[in-house]
């Protein structure tokens, strides 16, 4: 991994690499240099916590970006993902999608915890997920972009919604796109934000199906390629092992790359709707995923804009929302 200094100095040098928003741009009341004099140390904080957790478990960094994904999805990027159940609300991190299979919530919490001793009440925890998640990507190889900030925080977190909106690992190409759609989000976006599985796992039940029952028949899914299908059933068997898990880019898992397309068109995505985005019939899809399997920058550009595209889903601002002491309850 990547020492601390060298990140910075990666950062600070990433005209090459990266994708700046605009600092005349308003995204919804969202700046990039919005603690640049309320909290300079911010973004150092955040990445100095980050470097020490990936390099411990270079998983974390997908756990991290799934979690913003996750959040935003729900009812807006307002960190109401890691609230904690109280007798108000059901807390989205039982909702189904979430249980058993979000991570992270520690590595927050701590980053939660330095910048609230050093800027106090300054720093939302929903600006903190959406820092993680972009400098999770640029330590696992992957592009730097500016992140526009000042979201504020939820009050109340919604269950229904994590169970409905949170698209399913067994989804067809259509209801990924109608649930895209429905957060503001094109077809570009949803293939984009799918290479995000370029890093991280997922668990056996959210392919078994594939393996052993893909259309009601007792059959497997035949776009599966036949050595990576058998390797599949050797992690995943047809009962138990729910819990056990499997790279989403097989190739490799920890760097931020365009290696997972290329696994799509040789049959090796691991999830239905990953799959989909190929042989879903939508030729758009199916263009995005050639172009980014052929040519990374594209698809770095692509994913970054699109990253703070779904950054700014109905985000909360001024006093809409509030400043969380702790990001697991509200204040």
């Amino acid at each position: 991994m990547f020492s601390l200094g060298l990140v910075m100095f990666i950062l600070s040098c990433a005209i090459f690499q990266a994708f700046p928003v605009s600092s005349s741009n308003n995204y919804g009341g969202l700046f990039p240099e919005l603690y640049q004099i309320s909290c300079p140390q911010a973004n150092e904080i955040v990445m100095s916590v980050l470097e020490e957790a990936i390099s411990k478990d270079p998983r974390m960094a997908a756990s991290l970006l799934r979690l913003h994904f996750h959040d935003c999805f729900v009812q807006g990027c307002d960190a109401s993902i890691l609230l904690d159940k109280n007798s108000a609300f059901k807390s989205e991190k039982e909702a189904g999608p979430n249980k058993n299979s979000l991570r992270g919530y520690e590595v927050i919490d701590e980053i939660k915890a330095k910048l609230e001793q050093v800027c106090p009440h300054t720093v939302s925890c929903a600006d903190i997920l959406a820092l993680a998640a972009r400098d999770s990507v640029v330590l696992s190889g992957g592009p730097y972009w500016e992140v526009p900030l000042g979201r504020r925080d939820s009050k109340t977190a919604n269950f229904n919604k994590a169970n409905i909106n949170i698209p399913a690992p067994n989804s067809t190409i259509q209801n990924l796109i109608n649930l895209f759609n429905k957060q503001g989000l094109n077809e570009q976006d949803l293939v984009a934000l799918s290479g995000g599985h370029t890093i991280g796992m997922a668990r056996c039940v959210s392919f078994k199906q594939r393996l052993y029952n893909q259309k009601g028949d007792n059959l497997p899914d035949v776009t599966l390629e036949k050595t990576y299908y058998n390797g599949l059933k050797s992690i995943c068997p047809t009962s138990g092992g729910d819990n056990n898990i499997s790279p989403l880019d097989v190739a490799s898992p920890i760097r931020f790359d365009n290696t997972y397309f290329k696994l799509l068109l040789w049959g090796k995505g691991l999830l239905n709707s990953d799959e989909v985005l190929l042989t879903g019939n939508v030729k758009k899809t199916k263009e995005l995923v050639k172009s980014y399997a052929e040519n990374e920058a594209i698809f770095f550009r692509h994913f970054a804009k699109s990253m703070v595209k779904m950054g700014n889903i109905n985000p909360l601002t001024e006093l809409k929302g509030e400043i969380r002491n702790s990001c697991r309850r509200i204040n």
